[in-house]
């Protein structure tokens, strides 16, 4: 295939990429809202099935019935792994099961395991177009090496965000490793936010000379947001953590919370006041493009739903709907540097 053929399908791929780890992202946020983390209690699995039950029965032994190495049961309030394959005889034959010892978690929510594994096939269909554009990105290697450069690079964070998601689950969503699981997941955005920059169609859509004062308060607006989305996910950690402890409504969970949200919620406007200023620059550049406009609009409506968790109580709903406006944000930060970047004349 040629240079000239290729460039639209890795603009294709990149772009397709892209929307899928938004909606990864997005698919990772409702299972936290709604505590289905440990719907699936192993991985990559589904109480060893790759279609997880619907019903506990299931999970249930009987006899007569046929098991594969590594199916699951609940039994005696624990979860036991089938050791090879077998058909059950007319008892309970415990010498055919080990119990499942990566963590202690002995609860079946079919609505919590359809979450979750619907989460997990959005990121398993996300390596899809991730290791398309590795491949086809591999003839163009010597003109635009970094093109295939990030192309890699999205290859293995998509690997380590997976093996960082095995680890969330076996270790039953230990603390802060839901912080790290975020992070691989924006440099996934970032890479193929800055590839969709890259590969845009030529032509200006900035009129103007290259002003790298818009450049230093773009990188400036990237740290921002990236710090805020820390601060974000240890709150919201600290939130998962008081509601299942039990003694704390969401009504309460705000007075409860430690300083660091008070710092968050602080910080946002700082985050506003940078990427309203960029946005601001960029359209008076005489761009064409309504991308600016749509960035000063996502951040907006970020700060606001911020606003209705801070004051509304904590209420679920919200939760992905901020983060996504967040990472919405960011994405469109880095897409807006590169574009500016490749198509305004240098000074």
């Amino acid at each position: 295939m040629t240079e000239r053929r290729l460039k639209p399908l890795l603009r294709i791929l990149a772009g397709t990429a892209l929307a899928l780890v938004m909606i990864t992202v997005l698919a990772g946020s409702v299972v936290r809202m709604s505590g289905s983390g440990m719907g699936c209690p192993d991985w990559p699995k589904c109480f060893g099935y790759y279609i997880p039950p619907t019903d506990v029965k299931t999970l249930t032994w009987e006899e007569g019935r046929s098991f594969k190495k590594g199916n699951m049961i609940l039994r005696d309030e624990r979860f036991l792994t089938a050791k090879s394959d077998f058909t059950s005889g007319s008892s309970f034959d415990a010498d055919n099961w080990e119990v499942y010892t990566k963590h202690d978690y002995t609860v079946f929510n079919p609505v919590h395991t359809w979450i979750e594994y619907i989460n997990r096939l959005i990121g398993a269909l996300t390596g899809l177009p991730v290791l398309a554009f590795f491949l086809f990105s591999l003839p163009v290697i010597r003109k635009e090496p970094i093109i295939t450069l990030l192309g890699a690079s999205g290859l293995v964070l998509l690997g380590f965000v997976a093996w960082l998601g095995k680890l969330v689950v076996d270790g039953n969503l230990i603390p802060h490793s839901i912080t790290y699981h975020m992070f691989g997941a924006l440099g996934l955005v970032a890479v193929y936010a800055f590839l969709s920059g890259k590969l845009i169609d030529r032509g200006f859509h900035f009129q103007a000379l290259r002003d790298n004062r818009i450049l230093w308060l773009g990188a400036v607006c990237i740290v921002l947001i990236l710090i805020q989305t820390a601060m974000g996910t240890e709150v919201r950690e600290e939130v998962d953590r008081l509601l299942a402890a039990g003694d704390t409504s969401r009504d309460d969970l705000v007075d409860a919370l430690p300083f660091i949200f008070k710092v968050h919620r602080s910080f946002s406007i700082l985050v506003l006041a940078a990427v309203g200023l960029f946005s601001l620059w960029l359209i008076r550049t005489r761009t064409i493009s309504a991308w600016p406009r749509v960035l000063a609009v996502l951040t907006v409506a970020e700060v606001l739903a911020g606003m209705g968790l801070a004051y509304l109580g904590m209420p679920a709903a919200l939760q992905p709907v901020h983060l996504v406006f967040a990472v919405g944000a960011f994405a469109l930060t880095v897409f807006l540097m590169v574009t500016y970047y490749k198509q305004t004349i240098p000074r």
